[in-house]
């Protein structure tokens, strides 16, 4: 019980637990995934660089050829044959199989990000100039029938109380998910364009007036991963962060009773 009650205290305070998910200094590659669809992102760029090096590599070097040999000193007179068979169907059905290799884990990736797995949880998200809300409607209503929700605000530097916390990444309000679970996300906006991201979760999804998009998460280990509006929004589009706080499902629950408890009181 101690540990549950440690873990939930790590929720719901705004202190860095950890910096493997969020953006590092020179950083050339992703972030550590938290989800199958990330690792699956990762998996294909690494798969699809090797064709591209491989074919590149091929390129130079024939280029490299040309340039050698066919100088004005070495006066070489190159071969002129106007047709060939055999070159002909090397590089028809070459680039096909090529082409084939590629599109089929691509395909397979993109299925996955549409897939939508029977949710445990349904959670909204909205958008707004310039900060998030998040309300999570699966749950009893709170008197007047409304919902558990709240803002999440970009904490101000000079208010950033954690050392080693991340300017212009920290909020106010972490959105709290659990881990293993699978979580049908509702995306929105109440104003303008927005754009929900966070890299580790391998998740961008644009949020539109008007318009409920979905997507499905489902989240591996416990963390704090840091994301940011990706649509330019209006002149604070720069200062709308996010900051996705998971831990395993029973201490989510403990964390969701407290809150209804709070709000309950209040009301």
């Amino acid at each position: 019980m101690t540990k549950y009650i440690h873990e939930l205290f790590l929720i719901i305070s705004n202190g860095v637990v950890a910096h493997c998910d969020a953006p590092e200094a020179w950083q050339m590659g992703f972030q550590d995934p938290a989800t199958p669809v990330m690792e699956g992102i990762i998996f294909f760029h690494n798969y699809l660089m090797f064709f591209l090096i491989v074919i590149g590599t091929l390129v130079f070097y024939l280029l490299a050829q040309i340039i050698r040999n066919f100088t004005e000193d070495k006066v070489k007179v190159p071969n002129k044959f106007t047709h060939s068979s055999t070159l002909e169907i090397a590089w028809t059905i070459l680039p096909a199989l090529v082409l084939l290799l590629i599109a089929i884990p691509s395909f397979t990736l993109l299925y996955s990000l549409d897939e939508l797995v029977d949710p445990v949880i349904t959670v909204k998200i909205i958008g707004h100039q310039w900060y998030w809300s998040y309300e999570y409607s699966d749950y009893a209503t709170l008197p007047g029938g409304s919902t558990l929700a709240y803002d999440s605000y970009m904490t101000p530097t000079d208010e950033l109380g954690a050392p080693g916390a991340f300017r212009l990444l920290e909020v106010d309000n972490r959105f709290i998910l659990p881990t293993n679970t699978h979580i049908r996300l509702l995306i929105t906006s109440a104003d303008v364009l927005h754009s929900w991201a966070v890299p580790s979760l391998g998740i961008k999804m644009d949020a539109t007036p008007g318009r409920l998009s979905q997507t499905s998460l489902f989240i591996k280990r416990t963390g704090a991963y840091y994301g940011q509006c990706s649509e330019i929004c209006g002149v604070n589009h720069a200062f709308m962060p996010i900051v996705v706080r998971t831990a395993p499902a029973n201490v989510f629950a403990e964390w969701l009773f407290l809150k209804f408890d709070h709000k309950l009181k209040l009301s």
